[in-house]
């Protein structure tokens, strides 16, 4: 059986996310999430949420908890301003990758400071490799070529080389590409594969994918990925389920 045989794909449309409109905010809900409930996107792997938010200016999340979750905020456009219990304060810009490990308990306010300008960014969790971790804060930024063109490793677990580490057996990469550019990416048996079209359009294996589309993939196998646009897309290499 030849690995494109092997492999198995699984799309999410954008069109099957959940959506909710507030004053201040848009977001997009690939899984189940707050009121949003499909019992057919519950997660996948320790991957539980993605949710595309644009956020109106002066707009923002206020106070509030999280506990053993890793959460992983990469912003697109725009910039965010973030606070915690930690006595963490930071600006998040667009290329800056935060993360932070709820572990026994955080609390933490997400706004846009901007008084003219929106920030568009992706809100991601995913389930710690193990409960009460201790809670903490990290943010790196990358170099404007990191990405381009190719995926780079933007969080790992300790040691592997992420730009932040996760505490789970999962590695995010993140890649910018240009027009008319084609890219490959490998995964093994072992694997599951979650590719998330952040902005633009891409062809997968020959199908077609837009912005807020997500693959679920099964390996073993190879994705060949072949941008007409400009397109900014995140790659999840997770355990079995």
């Amino acid at each position: 059986m030849s690995t494109l045989t092997a492999l198995k794909t699984k799309l999410y449309p954008a069109k099957g996310r959940g959506h909710v409109r507030l004053g201040w905010l848009e977001s997009y809900h690939t899984f189940s999430f707050s009121n949003f409930y499909d019992p057919q996107r519950m997660g996948f792997s320790q991957l539980r949420v993605i949710n595309h938010d644009y956020i109106a200016p002066q707009g923002g999340f206020p106070n509030h908890p999280h506990q053993d979750m890793e959460i992983l905020t990469y912003v697109l456009k725009g910039a965010l301003e973030h606070q915690d219990s930690l006595g963490n304060g930071a600006i998040i810009q667009a290329g800056d990758v935060q993360i932070m490990s709820a572990g026994t308990g955080i609390i933490h306010s997400e706004f846009n400071p901007s008084s003219t300008e929106p920030v568009e960014l992706l809100q991601i969790w995913v389930h710690p490799d193990q409960p009460g971790l201790a809670p903490r804060y990290a943010q790196e930024s990358l170099a404007p070529t990191a990405k381009l063109n190719q995926f780079h490793l933007i969080a790992a677990p300790p040691g592997q080389g992420g730009t932040v580490t996760i505490f789970q057996d999962t590695r995010i990469f993140a890649a910018k590409l240009k027009s008319g550019h084609t890219l490959t990416q490998e995964l093994t048996a072992s694997r599951l594969g979650w590719l998330e079209v952040a902005q633009g359009e891409v062809l997968v294996n020959d199908q077609p994918l837009q912005e807020g589309d997500g693959l679920a993939v099964t390996g073993p196998g190879s994705l060949t990925l072949v941008t007409s646009t400009e397109a900014e897309l995140l790659w999840f290499d997770l355990p079995p389920a």
